[in-house]
């Protein structure tokens, strides 16, 4: 089905609902501009209908709908990303909800996904620097062939921002670092080590990211990957 921008822009408006907005906000701290009130599974809805088109998601991302830019991250195709849409959405983002789904949905499956995360692992602002781990944490998933030591280097990144204290990074970095950690069993002993590491320091931040990743990643049972496929095999 070929939906033009105003039929989409309408399908928004005819699920708006505050008092979603407000749920979400006090449910799950989003906190968002210009939003309508949708959630993920209505947006998939009409991701569905549309598929793949480019622009039309750039389209929707400038109208400032918050609903229509979560829809944009649905609806791009990661190869036709470029740096300076990277970085132009990247300084819009107000909350994890957003920063995740263009950071999962659209970067990490980008071949710009690793220049990102070395650039913005070190931003300021909050959701920029989220999106870095963000990012981590999904490409351990994404790139499925790669060696261990291209995922080693992140724990120079990880360790480096586990003294943030700030809710949405910490939350980010622990993220990346369990992930790494799942990706197969080797890295899985590093993730561990560096963890132990982090105990030792004095940062709240970096202690609270250890245990919980800790407590992960020691489990009996744990659902684990075996990338690159051609070492790992069960």
């Amino acid at each position: 089905m070929n939906l033009t921008y105003e039929e989409i822009i309408e399908k928004l408006y005819e699920l708006e609902n505050q008092d979603k907005v407000l749920f979400k906000e006090q449910k799950f701290g989003i906190i968002s501009n210009n939003s309508l009130g949708i959630y993920h599974k209505d947006l998939r809805l009409i991701a569905k209908q549309i598929g793949k088109d480019n622009q039309l998601a750039i389209e929707l991302f400038d109208s400032e709908i918050y609903e229509a830019r979560i829809l944009c991250s649905k609806i791009f195709n990661p190869k036709g990303l470029t740096e300076n849409l990277m970085e132009k959405w990247v300084r819009t983002f107000e909350n994890w909800e957003v920063c995740d789904s263009f950071s999962m949905g659209v970067f990490a499956k980008s071949d710009l996904a690793l220049t990102k995360i070395l650039e913005w692992s070190d931003r300021e602002k909050e959701f920029e620097k989220r999106a870095a781990f963000a990012i981590m944490a999904a490409y351990c998933m994404a790139d499925k062939k790669s060696e261990n030591e291209l995922f080693s280097q992140f724990f120079k990144l990880i360790k480096k921002a586990s003294t943030d204290e700030r809710l949405y990074v910490k939350k980010a970095v622990n993220w990346a670092l369990r992930n790494i950690g799942k990706r197969n069993i080797d890295l899985k002993k590093e993730a561990i080590k560096i963890a132990e590491e982090l105990l030792k320091t004095k940062s709240k931040s970096a202690i609270w990211i250890a245990k919980n990743a800790l407590t992960e990643l020691k489990k009996e049972e744990i659902r684990m990957s075996d990338y690159p496929r051609s070492i790992y095999r069960n």
